[in-house]
């Protein structure tokens, strides 16, 4: 659910990409903790580039996994959701991303991407049915009930979530991956789409309550903590490595989130619209425009202070810093790279 929030409160709003004259004042990630070499290697990478070509890779991929045969109908929605023009990609990027940190051949994590893909959209086609947030729309599209009905839709994602786990344990060369990696990769996966993960997240979002923060973590953050971890896990991490990623990419998620509630509530304030405030669940809602920019900080430190602990990595994590800073600035819309 993390990095494709789609607010439905105005019409066609999709906020990727930053509205202009709407400024978020939270400082860029060149500060004094961060050595001289690594600021400079920061500014020089391109994430646009380097996101546009996992794009395009894992979207092949995605693309070549789910073909459409009988029955034909169930297949179509699928890949209606997961190959969706306006979906982001950013859980498989951010594996692949996090594998590439201590592992040398990233397609020891394209099945593990794909799959992070999968359970995504899976995800996204339950919580937009009616009985869940009744979401008319998704990626710039339909909702997938809406074009294929209630029924269709959850049978599309019912077929996604085990289709995710087949395609890890099929496509990853066991040359490159070994079997205890895969495991406990399965494992992350399955804890997190499940009843403690984001399941537990969207029964609160349906049930009411000032519980902001669990939710927010549970809904958001934790595809961001799951991929991040995913990467690491399938390069063999240490322990410690791993639990660094996993608090890196909770941040990262509920961090982008955060920033969509506010840009959400600036652009309304500036045009006069009124905007629903998701059941009373977004931190601006709560907390007010104030309060929640300090959570951005908060949170935008966190996650940096956790890539901090990988020095030793180089160049290697410039990707993950450059995630925090695009989660707050969006310099570009990632939607533009499926065009």
């Amino acid at each position: 659910m993390v990095f494709s929030t789609v607010l439905t409160s105005v019409p066609n709003l999709y906020l990727t990409r930053k509205p202009k004259d709407i400024h978020i004042p939270i400082r860029c990630l060149s500060s004094p903790s961060v050595s001289i070499s690594s600021q400079s290697n920061l500014t020089q990478f391109d994430l646009k580039a380097y996101w546009a070509i996992l794009y395009a890779e894992i979207t092949q991929k995605l693309e070549e996994a789910i073909p459409v045969k009988y029955p034909d109908q169930i297949y179509e929605a699928m890949r209606y959701s997961v190959l969706a023009k306006g979906a982001k990609r950013a859980p498989p990027v951010m594996c692949v991303a996090a594998y590439e940190i201590f592992g040398d051949n990233r397609l020891a994590a394209f099945p593990t991407a794909c799959a992070l893909e999968m359970v995504h959209a899976a995800s996204l086609i339950h919580d937009d049915l009616p009985c869940m947030d009744d979401a008319p729309e998704r990626r710039g599209q339909p909702s997938n009930h809406k074009v294929f009905g209630d029924d269709m839709a959850i049978l599309a994602g019912d077929a996604l979530f085990p289709l995710g786990f087949h395609h890890i344990v099929m496509h990853t060369p066991p040359e490159l991956v070994p079997e205890s990696r895969l495991l406990h990769v399965i494992a992350e996966i399955a804890r997190t789409v499940g009843s403690s993960g984001m399941a537990a997240g969207q029964f609160l979002d349906l049930k009411g309550g000032n519980t902001v923060d669990f939710i927010q973590e549970k809904k958001y953050g934790a595809m961001g903590e799951c991929s991040a971890v995913c990467g690491g896990l399938l390069a063999g991490a240490r322990d410690d490595e791993i639990e660094r990623l996993r608090r890196y990419g909770r941040a990262v998620g509920v961090l982008y989130e955060v920033v969509n509630d506010v840009l959400l509530s600036k652009l309304t304030e500036k045009e006069g619209t009124e905007g629903q405030e998701k059941k009373g669940k977004g931190y601006v809602s709560l907390y007010g425009i104030e309060k929640s920019m300090e959570i951005i900080e908060e949170l935008r430190s966190k996650a940096k202070n956790e890539l901090d602990g990988f020095e030793k990595y180089g160049d290697r994590v410039v990707p993950l810093y450059s995630f925090i800073d695009y989660a707050i600035n969006r310099g570009f819309n990632v939607s533009d790279l499926s065009q």
